[in-house]
């Protein structure tokens, strides 16, 4: 056999070891934001209701908020919204919208229509925010802690399941250390 007839098979076996792999790297639709475990990016958006007003990550910090990217052009942000009308109603953490790119007037008539979850929302016409929070699409949502780092990044729309996995486990308060524990630490 010459190299020329087994470099096809030499090619193809290759591929196949790479292809298996990626399969054993995890979910291959994921994307992890390099924030996580960092701080939040710096949020400076006007108001959606009062435009003068400015919404700026300062005025979050100090306690964990949620951040939802969404748009009344999303149809996937139609199909999250009633969940996040329950979280809403849970009063565990505020959540504060990023509306990106996207018209005031509809989205303040889609607000008053499907009612509104949010502490704050903001404006992002232009998707400057949403281009530094590194955001692929919408609906994006993000987990802040008090100390303004990101703890989670969902991208799709929120169900409560997901909700209860994947940001409400990591709301929980951690057990308080004792004396003992740290001086054994």
């Amino acid at each position: 056999m010459t190299w020329r007839s087994a470099l096809p098979a030499l090619v193809t076996l290759a591929l196949i070891i790479l292809f298996a792999a990626g399969l054993k790297r995890g979910d291959p639709g994921e994307i992890t934001s390099p924030f996580l475990g960092k701080p939040a990016p710096a949020l400076d958006m006007a108001d959606l209701f009062a435009p003068e007003t400015r919404i700026s990550g300062t005025e979050l910090s100090g306690s964990a908020y949620v951040l939802n990217v969404w748009g009344t052009w999303c149809r996937e942000c139609y199909r999250e919204h009633e969940t996040l009308l329950q979280i809403a109603r849970q009063n565990t953490v505020p959540l504060i919208g990023l509306n990106w790119r996207d018209d005031r007037a509809r989205a303040l008539a889609y607000l008053q229509q499907y009612g509104d979850p949010f502490a704050r929302v903001g404006s992002d016409p232009n998707g400057r925010n949403a281009i530094d929070w590194g955001v692929y699409g919408a609906p994006e949502t993000f987990l802040i802690d008090a100390d303004g780092v990101v703890l989670h990044k969902h991208i799709g729309p929120i169900t409560w399941s997901i909700w209860e996995r994947d940001f409400l486990s990591r709301l929980q308060p951690q057990p308080a250390r004792t004396a003992a524990s740290t001086a054994a630490r």
